[in-house]
């Protein structure tokens, strides 16, 4: 009798306390996790699968401990001159360590990512500009100083010509539901 009553207790804590971490999950709740591949703007594409591990709800609640959220790449231009690279993406559903399954919509709020440095194509711009420059300026014109002109010229264009976005495997992302709905399991 001890035991069927302490079962059922046992039982009754466990269904509670899921019920109240299912219920933590709704509208706005924030999710941190780790992206599971290396994204770059160069080479993603719209449509292209990805996914975060280890996502856990950044409330406190223990609403999410150990899912994994999955979606896609939306958008993506690669960088060029007077053009960053960007990479947006969307997750659908998540999955919690216990197996439940969520239908959620989502923005990503925060993002690690990774640009190079310019600071090495500035200065070759310059100098190619002043090489040129220099040329022009000499050979067409019988001045001085089109080298000046000319490294002010490569300096600005090289300066102009943004880097592309890579977010490394690893990274860690935060992502806001805006909505969510339980899937039933069969």
């Amino acid at each position: 009798m001890r035991n069927s009553i302490a079962a059922t207790l046992i039982a009754a804590t466990f269904a509670a306390t899921t019920l109240v971490a299912q219920a933590a999950l709704t509208s706005g709740s924030l999710l941190n996790g780790t992206l599971n591949q290396n994204l770059s703007s160069n080479h993603a594409y719209v449509g292209e699968p990805v996914s975060l591990s280890n996502v856990t709800s950044d409330d406190g609640s223990g609403s999410v401990v150990g899912g994994t959220l999955y979606g896609s790449v939306t958008y993506v231009q690669k960088a060029g001159q007077g053009r960053p690279g960007k990479i947006g993406m969307r997750f659908t559903r998540l999955v919690t360590r216990s197996g439940a399954t969520y239908s959620v919509s989502t923005t990503v709020t925060k993002t690690q990512t990774t640009t190079k440095n310019n600071a090495l194509k500035e200065a070759g711009g310059a100098v190619a500009g002043m090489l040129v420059g220099n040329a022009i300026g000499k050979t067409l014109f019988h001045v001085a100083g089109g080298g000046i002109v000319g490294a002010a010229g490569g300096f600005l264009l090289a300066k102009n010509n943004r880097s592309d976005v890579n977010i490394p495997a690893g990274s860690a992302i935060q992502v806001q539901v805006i909505t969510v709905v339980r899937r039933q399991s069969h």
